[in-house]
């Protein structure tokens, strides 16, 4: 036998420590000694969400990630609703934020989102005075309703007529960015313009979030080290902070001297106050500048973040699901009076409170995208899971939300599919989910306090744009999820917008079209109804029938509900069977 040479052994050697180094066992990440799975971790990053559902998927939803030696980084993910539920509700006093998720998010202050005990409890007792106050849903109904039109409507007809490719993502930030910093601060940054112009305390959000995701990943004398010498995310992170603490402090400067000087806006007291002019009117409450930047970041954050990135998978979602898409546009005609059907229209808030189908899609979308994906907590004293496993206050437990939404045992065989329908009851109302098994507002006393809030600028927004317009996607854009604290697109949701090409109809802008006859409208209504007894799911050759769908069905049959169709001169009841399969 030949003598192996140099080359070829130093091939073999280079060929084993690149095997080994990317070695599972299993499919896990593999367990070094002194480094733990970190090098797995860091292999993986620019995939961790899905690299984290598949590890979780084998391990039947709990599974031990063992950081550096002496580094205090072992990590127990969990997407188990018993563990869940003993984390947030039946145990909930064990498990704080903790020191170490104050150090990582110390961006955020002493804000509702960092403290525990009972400086949380003060501010929570004191943001959901503000946030459930009557004349608070009022200003945002407004504030929402005009931003769509006067800003979003906008660039949406621009883009339109020009045959732009535009990024609904930035779009989307845009506009939530506007809108919560009204909300907020009272103040309009006025991003969300045709020229759609550089905004640095948005850049800097976004910085911020990518470095906070960093310090999850690496050890912490690591990124205490680069924050010391100031260089790579830490310098990002520490430029971020000047640029968020300058436009804040200009915010609280403005509005004291507003106040002091008796100025209010002319419609303030008829649709409602901002929250900082709520915060610094409030009698017996602190409100020096500290505690109002860091209430006012957080309420950014929260407004700002979670809700562009809602929009925009839920927006391609339904782009990439015609069916759904159809039944949104069908339920939505439903609400209107019939003359309006096929005319463009904003909707209003006791309109989109009526929208069970599109409050499903909704859920759904965000089952299967959470915009926060992952969340931790820290033991305060060694407790044992109801999977068995034992955790103590020199470990994190993560949640994985992303990889919660990708688990059969939780969703069924179906989870990876968006189907609105799994959210529907027989009676064809929203069919409610435990919290601990869709997690994505929170569980037990931390239950977010927005959760109506989001609902209803994520309706307001989705409905005049889906009633209104066609969302094209850009051939071979490709769509995956970020690497940060807050699950964006990675490339952004590059689209063509199309005015008013609703199938079956005239092209509706402002300046109308004529309305279809009336029974046409009953009869678009009637199918609507009947679309959500009959689920066609993506990727099913078979249709899903809600089990009681026959008995609605023979009901809707009878000449009481049956809508006519004109033929003949005469008027003829049209069977549901029949309709059935035009659906």
């Amino acid at each position: 036998m030949a003598s192996l040479g140099y080359y070829e052994v130093l091939l073999a050697l280079a060929c084993f420590l690149f095997l080994a180094f990317f070695a599972t066992t299993d499919g896990l990440p593999w367990n070094w000694p002194l480094l733990g799975t970190l090098p797995s971790l860091l292999c993986n990053v620019h995939r961790i969400h899905d690299r984290c559902a598949d590890a979780l998927s084998q391990t039947g939803g709990t599974f031990l990630l063992r950081g550096p030696w002496f580094t205090n980084m072992d990590m127990l993910s969990t997407v188990d609703p018993a563990n869940i539920h003993h984390i947030m509700s039946a145990n909930f006093l064990n498990f704080p934020k903790g020191p170490q998720f104050l150090k990582i998010f110390d961006i955020l202050g002493d804000g509702i989102f960092n403290s525990d005990s009972e400086s949380w409890r003060s501010q929570r007792k004191l943001a959901r005075l503000m946030v459930s106050n009557h004349r608070f849903h009022r200003y945002l109904a407004k504030t929402t309703q005009d931003k769509v039109d006067k800003g979003l409507i906008k660039v949406l007809d621009h883009v339109s007529k020009q045959g732009l490719v535009v990024d609904l993502q930035d779009l989307f930030q845009r506009l939530t960015f506007d809108t919560t910093c009204i909300l907020v601060t009272g103040y309009d940054p006025g991003c969300l313009s045709i020229d759609l112009p550089h905004v640095p305390f948005s850049k800097a959000m976004d910085d911020a979030e990518e470095a906070i995701f960093i310090r999850h990943i690496v050890p912490e004398s690591i990124w205490k080290f680069q924050r010391w010498l100031g260089i790579g995310h830490e310098k990002k992170l520490r430029n971020a902070r000047a640029t968020l603490d300058h436009v804040i402090g200009k915010y609280i400067s403005m509005k004291r001297d507003e106040l002091s000087r008796g100025i209010k806006s002319n419609d303030e007291e008829e649709d409602g106050v901002d929250l900082l002019t709520s915060y610094l009117n409030e009698e017996g409450i602190e409100s020096d500048d500290k505690f109002l930047r860091d209430t006012i970041l957080n309420f950014m954050i929260a407004g700002r973040d979670t809700t562009s990135s809602a929009l925009t998978w839920f927006l391609w979602l339904v782009s990439t699901h015609p069916d759904v898409e159809e039944k949104i546009r069908e339920e939505l005609k439903s609400t209107i009076p019939t003359e309006e059907a096929n005319k463009w229209r904003l909707f209003g808030v006791e309109e989109i409170s009526k929208l069970v189908y599109l409050h499903g899609a909704l859920c759904e979308s965000l089952r299967l995208y959470p915009p926060v994906p992952f969340q931790h907590k820290e033991p305060h004293k060694p407790d044992t899971l109801p999977s068995g496993h034992r955790v103590d206050p020199n470990m994190k437990i993560l949640f994985s939300l992303y990889a919660m939404g990708r688990m059969k045992f939780i969703w069924g065989e179906d989870c990876i599919e968006f189907k609105p329908e799994r959210w529907l009851s027989e009676r064809g109302t929203i069919k409610h989910e435990p919290s601990y098994k869709f997690l994505v507002f929170n569980a037990g006393p931390r239950t977010c306090l927005g959760r109506e809030v989001a609902f209803t600028q994520l309706k307001l927004v989705v409905a005049s744009m889906i009633h209104n317009y066609q969302v094209q996607m850009v051939k071979g854009h490709t769509v995956a999820p970020n690497v940060s604290v807050i699950l964006y697109m990675k490339h952004g949701l590059k689209n063509r917008v199309v005015e008013g090409l609703i199938p079956g109809s005239c092209k509706i802008r402002k300046r109308g079209c004529s309305s279809s006859s009336s029974s046409s409208s009953v009869l678009q209504n009637y199918r609507f109804k009947r679309a959500i007894l009959v689920g066609k799911p993506q990727g099913s050759r078979s249709s899903t029938l809600i089990p009681s769908w026959r008995t609605m069905a023979a009901a809707l049959d009878s000449p009481k509900y049956a809508p006519s169709q004109s033929g003949g001169g005469r008027s003829r009841p049209v069977s549901a069977r029949k309709l059935a399969a035009t659906l």
